[in-house]
């Protein structure tokens, strides 16, 4: 492959940093000062909808979705139509602040999953009445998988129930974690179940379309992360279905067809997570850089401190790493599909959260009590990274799947 990136990419990124600085990092202190003015922590705040607007200016909007995709559906034209390997930089640069510039930009998850979802797999009224209002921004949504009564790891573990009832479905269950649920302008979930728990086990689950304001749909409460609600950027949420009927016309796809379609949601999805990572692992190593220039302990700058010294090495080291992989994971997305880059997806998934942990943890522990307040972003940054260790599986999982996969033409020579 080649590392240089084209024209296109030199541009989006340009305009991007310039946003960037002027627009969304003065926004930050901002966002801080309206989320603590809330009387209701799950109301938007004002600033988000003003950077959207500077964006999607800007066009700066929707750079996650392919343009073959847009070309696809009846949909086209609301976004810039990019390969992953185009993508990657600018989702990098956005991870500097995560919280802001993903969703300015329309690229923020879990709306980039559930619109590659109908963008792939929805029919032509599915995507009318959903797909477009997400790519124009005017709504959000929530991806309602995970389930607190089992081992959600395994997806073949999920109990809800999604059983036909005439012309419609009617779904029961409990879900949490639901990533985006609480946001106020969330409009409809996608929702996974069973609906069929005899079939084979990856064919036992769909999945189907349920708004918001469904009768029988509960938001039970907002779940925190290391303490954190998500501000505006989502918002975690534990729903009860109870009863939930909802047209058969809202099913994604085929009945068994759920398994299929999570992973096929779920492989972008972890290169996006990856990628606005290392742009918060670069937020980081400036940080510590700026950080120890500017302080003396034991007569000297901290920057001298042999220590110092050996995390700040370390972590470009890693940076440097991780972004190479990333790289040439999205291109392999590119040119072979998510399926011949199933083995660099898994090992980013694995390498990329652990490694920019260890550089957060490491800026923590170099700004002292400040680094754990609210005076830095550092607090929050790891504890984003850290559950990113967790969504969209756990790292056990992915070693799993990945060494059998390595192991895999060995034991077949043994057994020959």
């Amino acid at each position: 492959m080649d590392f240089t990136y084209d024209s296109r990419t030199e541009e989006l990124r340009a305009e991007l940093l310039d946003f960037m600085t002027e627009h969304v990092y003065p926004a930050e202190p901002v966002f801080a000062e309206q989320l603590a003015a809330r009387a209701d922590p799950w109301t938007s705040v004002p600033v988000v909808e003003e950077l959207k607007a500077e964006a999607r200016r800007r066009g700066l909007w929707n750079f996650f979705l392919p343009g073959e995709r847009h070309s696809a559906s009846t949909v086209g034209g609301l976004g810039a139509g990019l390969t992953n390997l185009q993508y990657a930089p600018l989702a990098e640069i956005t991870g500097r602040s995560p919280q802001l510039a993903p969703t300015a930009l329309n690229c923020a998850a879990p709306d980039t999953g559930n619109m590659e979802v109908l963008a792939l797999f929805g029919t032509e009224r599915q995507r009318e009445q959903w797909l477009r209002p997400l790519l124009d921004g005017e709504i959000r949504s929530a991806f309602a998988m995970t389930e607190p009564d089992v081992a959600s790891s395994d997806a073949r573990n999920i109990a809800t129930r999604i059983v036909r009832s005439g012309d419609s479905y009617v779904i029961t269950g409990r879900k949490w974690f639901i990533s985006g649920a609480m946001n106020p302008n969330c409009r409809i979930l996608i929702v996974m179940g069973k609906t069929d728990p005899d079939a084979p086990p990856h064919r036992q689950q769909s999945m189907i379309l349920v708004p918001r304001d469904t009768p029988g749909v509960t938001i039970r409460r907002g779940m925190t992360v290391f303490g954190y609600d998500d501000g505006d950027h989502g918002g975690h949420a534990e729903i009860v279905f109870d009863d939930v009927r909802v047209p058969a016309e809202n099913l994604i796809g085929e009945e068994g067809g759920g398994f299929a379609i999570a992973q096929a949601r779920l492989g972008p999805g972890r290169i996006h997570h990856c990628m606005r990572l290392i742009g918060m692992a670069e937020r980081a190593i400036e940080l510590m850089c700026r950080r120890s220039v500017s302080r003396v302990a034991f007569g000297r700058p901290l920057a001298a401190q042999g220590v110092v010294r050996d995390w700040i090495a370390e972590a470009r080291v890693r940076v440097e790493q991780m972004r190479l992989l990333v790289l040439k994971t999205a291109w392999l997305m590119d040119t072979v599909g998510n399926q011949g880059a199933h083995t660099e997806i898994q090992a980013i998934k694995i390498a990329t959260p652990a490694s920019v942990e260890w550089i957060l943890d490491k800026a923590i522990q170099l700004h002292g009590a400040a680094g754990v307040s609210q005076d830095f972003p550092l607090a929050q940054l790891w504890a984003a990274a850290r559950m990113l260790r967790l969504a969209d599986g756990p790292d056990e999982v992915h070693k799993r799947s990945l060494a059998r996969r390595e192991l895999a033409p060995y034991a077949e020579e043994a057994s020959s």
